[in-house]
């Protein structure tokens, strides 16, 4: 099979859509399918290579971790004419997805996209809630032609399906348990990071005003005495939140900005518990990734976390912004050195069903289906 993914993302930025989406060529590679990958270049030496298409982007100026993009559309029409790919698949709806859309309909390709973000949720964040109707109008426009529209979590099926979207499909993450598991060394993390306290706990994303991660001090702050002093937060990720965290939180808290995997993984290992207050994912990979890790996880019941961590069972759900709520999770789970080894236990029995490779044969059967499909209409017609 031959695939062109147009995305507005792509490695070596670091989030979910990018991450994934550099997960699924590796498995295409391993596989033997031929795929290409139009995306934003990222600096002005990088350059295409192989089958990534790299397109000219400048920085968003509302958020410069984001890039908007400049396609190419002629060199991207002979791209397109050469390869001849069976399916296009859209994973961003901006300016290289609106591109992936448009050489779709103008060479008769069979298209399909993946909803990863709540961009409507992120609006309340930005203070922008007044662009919310012309978003969703949009947004239905982009989506419409697609012939199947893949999102991660049952929380987003619902709320795209209550908006009128069709040809919804549930297409959910995996983890890599070669990278996030359990059996890291404790002491390495405690030794690099000068770690006394007793207790660690981690959150790992982006430092955005998205995350909710203004949140977390304040959790810190209203922990009972005794556990404060005797936990120490390791902060990983980056970006524009950073500088004011810094400011408002420096006691018995470490900021190591972004990190590669492996770290993250050994950080998250180490961890007693994961905190991620986080209202806007539509899944939500590196809570996922800490469960591997055997890490409980303490998160907001909303988005597509609350699909991933079981009540009780595998962590804690809070009420969402509602500090109380995460410093009664968090106290009741380290006051309680049994729960917490059967949490982890449960979530490590979890996380080890959820493997990538099932969820990118998923995707490939799904695009099989909708070729044989579109061949069987076209027939018919």
């Amino acid at each position: 099979m031959k695939i062109a993914i147009f995305t507005d993302t792509f490695l070596p930025d670091v989030n979910g859509v990018a991450k994934t989406l550099g997960r699924f060529t590796k498995y295409l590679d391993q596989s033997h399918h031929s795929y290409i990958v139009i995306s934003p270049k990222q600096t002005k030496k990088e350059i295409s290579a192989g089958q990534i298409y790299r397109q000219s982007s400048f920085p968003f100026p509302l958020y410069k971790d984001c890039r908007i993009s400049l396609p190419n559309t002629m060199h991207l029409k002979e791209i397109i004419k050469k390869f001849q790919p069976d399916i296009i698949h859209v994973a961003t709806p901006f300016s290289i997805g609106l591109t992936g859309l448009h050489l779709a309909k103008k060479y008769n390709i069979p298209i399909v996209g993946s909803y990863h973000t709540d961009f409507d949720h992120y609006l309340k964040y930005y203070h922008l809630t007044l662009l919310s109707k012309a978003l969703w109008r949009y947004m239905e426009w982009f989506h419409q032609p697609l012939l199947r529209i893949f999102v991660p979590s049952a929380v987003t099926y619902d709320q795209l399906q209550k908006k009128g979207f069709q040809h919804l499909q549930i297409w959910q993450r995996g983890v890599d348990m070669n990278i996030f598991h359990p059996y890291y060394s404790t002491d390495e993390v405690r030794k690099k990071y000068n770690i006394k306290e007793r207790y660690i706990l981690s959150y790992v994303g982006r430092l955005a005003p998205e995350k909710n991660v203004e949140l977390l001090p304040k959790i810190a702050k209203q922990l009972p005495p005794e556990l404060q002093e005797n936990v120490h937060w390791l902060i990983i990720g980056d970006g524009p939140s950073k500088s004011s965290l810094r400011n408002d939180w420096q006691q018995n808290v470490t900021y190591t900005g972004f990190l590669p995997q492996k770290e993250v993984a050994k950080i998250v290992s180490a961890s007693d518990l994961f905190v991620f207050p986080s209202e806007t994912e539509t899944f939500g990979n590196v809570v996922l990734e800490a469960l591997a890790t055997g890490t409980p996880v303490v998160a907001a019941n909303e988005g597509g976390v609350k699909n991933i961590v079981q009540e009780g069972f595998t962590g804690k759900l809070c009420n969402s912004n509602h500090l109380d709520s995460f410093v009664n999770a968090i106290d009741s789970i380290l006051n309680d050195e049994d729960w917490r080894y059967q949490l982890t236990q449960n979530a490590v029995r979890y996380a080890q069903k959820q493997r990538w490779e099932d969820r990118f044969e998923e995707l490939i059967s799904t695009y099989q289906f909708i070729l044989e499909e579109t061949k069987s209409k076209q027939k018919h017609a």
